[in-house]
């Protein structure tokens, strides 16, 4: 161990965390060191021990999430990795920072406008550092994206469309587990819709101002009796109906999944293979959205959560043309691999046997149309982007980003926004007003001082 390394200690230990663990002690080990997990399940905890035993890396000491102010000290930890339940996020961040830590935090930031405006006024009061896991910024399509439209190609923009499609497999697992819960993952638009809005306001380096949405639960919950697709099961485990069903997950087939979900289910109820089609589902699986940007730029964004094929499509309307952007990472979904742990599509996991592709086109004014190289598709780690993002959150400092990647806690919340618009327009109806929702003043960028 070095003087050079920063202390981490995760809270959360469930599968999204794995991706930073194996950062830290496998792949930033000179500037990195873990120290502690906090979670409230100590099935879990003792899960991750062992996971980090099979990397070649001794356990670390574990605490209960009640002790998290205890760990922060009695570890002696720099910085925070926040992988718990979205709904959960501020109240370590709020902590953390009140403690004098850094904080880094995956997307989305939180799961409301209030525990949004907590996180941004903690973080001016405390003068601390807080750090979105926005990935999808360091996707090398995406860069290309923003290199592009920065350059000026096809002018001044004026509109965007967005097109994002989760497939059978990815789509539905949202809805077998917490996230079908508006309460912890404040629904797609919130939870997944994030990761898109960032881009949108990342790209066109404009801030959003109102939306306005419609949306329903259509194909999942009991709405899929009506499509004939729900097999009477409440959760996967042990029912005979699922054994064939491409919609239920295997957990038990899998040693992981079961060592964190199945098997520690005793210490806090949390049943991670729910039937899709089931009772208790309150977020929605189609929604369309219209946002307003201070550039006065419009974008059409639409989410579809079951989808038969995997993908999206960004359409940039300028004042010189036009930038289409299609990715397609799997043209359809496998039915027999839909209930492997490479069906459940866990972050960053994508199934290679499935076709995909990538095409970046410009279509100038008065010109014909060109397409854009980009590097090949990347079927891992959201197409090479976790790592890419490790080395700047982990690594040692580098020289300013040209691109402006690294992501704030100002960016954590403008990426929340247009979702938490949304479902209030959802809600009461008629365009919502981001100023309606959290004070302006705190959207401000912060100055550093001379």
């Amino acid at each position: 161990m070095t003087g050079l390394q920063q202390r981490y200690a995760v809270v959360g230990a469930g599968a999204r965390a794995e991706m930073f663990v194996r950062a830290i002690v496998c792949d930033h080990a000179d500037t990195a060191r873990l120290v502690a997990f906090a979670d409230p399940n100590p099935v879990r905890l003792a899960a991750h021990n062992r996971w980090l035993e099979e990397l070649g890396h001794p356990p670390v000491a574990t605490y209960p999430a009640t002790a998290f102010d205890t760990m922060l000290a009695a570890e002696h930890v720099d910085t925070v990795i926040v992988t718990s339940v979205d709904a959960t996020h501020d109240t370590y961040i709020v902590a953390a920072l009140r403690a004098g830590r850094a904080v880094i935090t995956e997307k989305p930031m939180t799961v409301d406008a209030e525990r949004c405006a907590r996180i941004l006024t903690t973080e001016r009061e405390t003068g601390g550092r807080l750090s979105v896991a926005f990935n999808y910024r360091y996707n090398p399509v995406h860069e290309r994206v923003r290199e592009v439209l920065a350059a000026g190609t096809i002018g001044e923009i004026g509109s965007v469309h967005f097109e994002w499609l989760l497939d059978l497999r990815h789509g539905a697992d949202y809805f077998r587990r917490w996230h079908r819960d508006r309460a912890s993952s404040g629904g797609l638009l919130v939870h997944k819709a994030s990761h898109h809005f960032d881009l949108v306001n990342w790209w066109i380096g404009a801030v959003p101002v109102r939306a306005y949405a419609e949306g329903r639960l259509f194909f999942y919950g009991p709405a899929g009796r009506d499509h004939g697709y729900d097999r009477g099961y409440d959760r996967a485990y042990g029912a005979p109906a699922a054994q064939t069903d491409p919609f239920a997950l295997d957990l038990a087939a899998n040693p992981r999944l079961r060592e964190l979900y199945l098997d520690a289910e005793a210490e806090d109820g949390y049943v991670r293979d729910r039937n899709v089609f089931a009772a208790g589902v309150d977020i929605e699986d189609d929604m369309s959205v219209l946002v307003r940007y201070s550039t006065g730029a419009a974008m059409t964004y639409h989410l579809n959560a079951y989808a038969p094929w995997e993908g999206y499509r960004v359409m940039v309307n300028g004042s010189r043309g036009r930038l289409e952007l299609e990715v397609v990472e799997n043209d359809h979904v496998n039915p027999v691999r839909a209930r492997t742990v490479k069906g459940a599509a866990l972050h960053g996991v994508e199934a290679a046997a499935e076709e995909g592709h990538t095409r970046l086109t410009v279509h100038p004014f008065w010109t014909p149309a060109y397409a854009v190289e980009l590097p090949a598709l990347v079927r891992t780690g959201h197409g090479g982007a976790d790592a890419r993002m490790m080395t700047t959150l982990l690594g040692p400092p580098a020289p300013p980003d040209a691109l402006g990647r690294a992501a704030t806690a100002r960016d954590g919340a403008l990426a929340l926004l247009p979702g938490l618009a949304a479902n209030a327009s959802m809600t009461r109806g008629g365009p919502v007003a981001v100023a309606d929702l959290i004070d302006p003043q705190l959207l401000e960028p912060k100055v550093c001082a001379p």
